[in-house]
């Protein structure tokens, strides 16, 4: 409830909407000589574990504790969308997704990180409902399915290649898109691919349309500043990129 109210007491002021919060891993940039090399960033993050999970190489935010509440939202709407395929990307060691329940759907996951889909692979070899491979939502091609998730990712790329990964799920010619969105900021700030920061993706240069739905993520880390974060629901016929 504290944090809750740190959240609302920083709306208040214009803090949230301003959206100056970047984070940069000086651990991974400060000694890359490649840096635009998106492969190299996230392999990078991924063998130094950046983000500091003891749980989750994906990080804190894939902690089941901090899932619970997303994982039951979600299965209700893969039901009520009728989602029978589902590409999960970045799909990263699978921590908490595994949970979900994905009766009568073909999962597929992607990752950028070729040993943790390797790692996946070996382990899940025996469950026919779930496929892993690696893959790069920026310029890689994508399956095609009923619902595109896409988790905690945007928010480490550029504006450039938020573009084209958007424009990329659109090619696949997938029906929906379910990806993070911070719905109280009023500016985006473009940063360097592997960064961080939160996004509204009906904001400038966005400009998404109102989403179909949002499931709010009720994120109450880090004093509350974060309280916004939500999983946006889009039909990817209907953006225009």
């Amino acid at each position: 409830m504290l944090n809750k109210l740190r959240y609302y007491f920083r709306k208040v002021k214009g803090d949230i909407s301003a959206n100056e919060y970047i984070y940069y891993p000086k651990d991974i940039f400060s000694d890359m000589d490649d840096v635009d090399n998106v492969d190299n960033v996230f392999n990078k993050i991924y063998s130094k574990n950046t983000w500091g999970s003891t749980e989750s190489a994906s990080g804190r935010g894939s902690e089941i504790q901090n899932t619970k509440t997303l994982l039951k939202k979600l299965d209700r709407l893969t039901k009520e969308f009728g989602v029978k395929s589902m590409l999960d990307a970045p799909c990263g060691d699978f921590n908490w997704m595994q949970h979900l329940d994905r009766k009568g759907i073909s999962y597929i996951g992607m990752d950028i990180v070729e040993d943790l889909i390797d790692i996946l692979n070996v382990k899940y070899a025996e469950d026919p409902q779930v496929t892993f491979q690696a893959g790069n939502i920026i310029a890689g091609e994508l399956p095609q399915v009923d619902l595109i998730f896409c988790r905690d990712c945007l928010v480490h790329f550029s504006f450039d290649d938020i573009y084209h990964s958007l424009s990329n799920f659109k090619n696949s010619g997938s029906k929906y898109l379910l990806t993070t969105s911070y719905t109280d900021r009023g500016v985006n700030r473009d940063i360097q691919t592997g960064g961080w920061r939160p996004i509204n993706l009906e904001k400038e240069p966005f400009n998404l349309p109102k989403p179909r739905k949002i499931i709010h993520e009720n994120n109450l880390d880090d004093q509350g500043i974060y309280f916004d974060k939500c999983m946006a629901l889009w039909k990817l016929s209907e953006i225009q990129i």
